[in-house]
C-alpha cells in the first residue's frame, strides 16, 4: 500500500490558478461518495492560493503559496471530530465523512491552516480529499497535480525511496515552519523568508557598481552574490531573527560593511563605495 504525499515548490508557482480551477472542475456539482459531497460553487477554496509580499523601500516581491489540506497524520480535525467523522486511511489521506460530519462546524475551527470550509446548504465541513476517488480508480495523481504547468506540485508514494516526491520530501518543511509535529503529508520547498537586498553605486564615476561582490555571513553560513548591471543584489528566504555581517567589495574601492538583523526585511537602496 502506498503512503501518499505532496511536495510544493513555491519558487515554481506562477499563480496561474490551474490547480484551483481543476479542483473546482472535479468537485463542484459532483458528489464523489463516500469520499466527499459536492463542493459548492462559491466560498470554498480546497486549493487556496495565498500571496505573500516581502521586501520594502521599492524592492517588493510576491510569492504564491498553494494551500490544500495538509493531511496531517496528527490531525487536529480528527481529534475534534465526533462519532468518527474524520478518518485517516492506510495511505495517509485524511477524509471528512460527508454523512457523519453533518453539523460538526467545530472542524472548521480545528484546522490551523484554515483548509476546512463550511457548506451552509449541506450543514457540512468539507476540504481537499487529495482526489481520493480519483486515486482509487487507478489514476496516479490528483487533478491539481495533473494540470500544474510548472511542476510546482509533486505527488507520489513516500514509502518508495526511489520516487521523486520521497527524495524531495527530505528537504521540505511544514507550512508554516514549526508545524512539523502535525506530521503533514504536504510539505514545501523554498518557503518565503526574510530578504536582504540593496543597490550599490560608485559615486566618483556616477555609475552602478556592476559586478560588486556581496557577502552575507552569519548563522554558520556564508553566501555570496554578484551585483547585476543595475548594481542590485539580494538574498532571499533567510530565517527570521538572525544576525549577519553584510560586506560589499569592488576592486579599487574600500569595502563597505554593516550588521544586518532579519527581524524584518532589510533593503538599502543607496550603498555607496569610496575609491581607495
Amino acid at each position: 500500500m502506498a503512503r501518499y504525499g505532496m511536495v510544493i515548490d513555491i519558487s515554481l508557482c506562477s499563480s496561474c490558478y490551474a490547480c484551483f480551477l481543476a479542483c473546482k472542475d472535479e468537485h463542484c456539482g459532483q458528489d464523489h461518495l463516500p469520499v466527499a459531497a459536492a463542493q459548492p460553487q462559491m466560498g470554498h477554496r480546497w486549493m487556496n492560493i495565498k500571496d505573500i509580499e516581502r521586501g520594502k523601500n521599492g524592492r517588493v516581491k510576491v510569492a504564491s503559496i498553494p494551500i490544500p489540506c495538509m493531511h496531517c497524520q496528527e490531525a487536529p480535525c480528527e481529534k475534534a471530530a465526533k462519532n468518527g467523522a474524520v478518518t485517516r486511511r492506510t495511505d495517509g489521506i485524511v477524509l471528512i465523512d460527508p454523512v457523519k460530519a453533518k453539523g460538526q462546524k467545530q472542524l472548521t475551527e480545528a484546522c490551523p491552516y484554515g483548509a476546512i470550509y463550511w457548506n451552509e446548504e449541506e450543514n457540512l465541513p468539507q476540504k481537499c480529499t487529495m482526489c481520493a476517488h480519483f486515486l482509487d480508480a487507478g489514476y496516479k495523481e490528483p487533478r491539481c497535480v495533473e494540470v500544474c504547468p510548472t511542476g510546482a506540485l509533486l505527488f507520489g508514494d513516500l514509502d518508495d525511496p526511489n520516487s521523486e516526491v520521497s527524495r524531495k520530501m527530505a528537504d521540505a518543511a511544514a507550512l508554516p515552519p514549526g508545524n512539523e509535529g502535525l506530521r503533514p503529508l504536504v510539505k514545501y520547498l523554498n518557503i518565503p523568508g526574510m530578504m536582504v537586498a540593496g543597490t550599490v553605486f560608485l559615486p566618483d564615476i556616477k555609475e552602478c557598481a556592476r559586478g560588486a561582490r556581496v557577502t552575507l555571513a552569519g548563522g554558520g553560513s556564508v553566501m555570496t552574490v554578484t551585483a547585476n548591471g543595475f548594481g542590485d543584489f539580494e538574498f532571499e528566504n533567510l530565517p527570521p531573527g538572525q544576525e549577519y555581517t553584510l560586506t560589499v567589495e569592488m576592486p579599487g574601492y574600500a569595502a563597505w560593511k554593516t550588521t544586518v538583523k532579519t527581524d524584518s526585511h532589510w533593503v538599502k537602496s543607496d550603498i555607496q563605495l569610496e575609491r581607495l
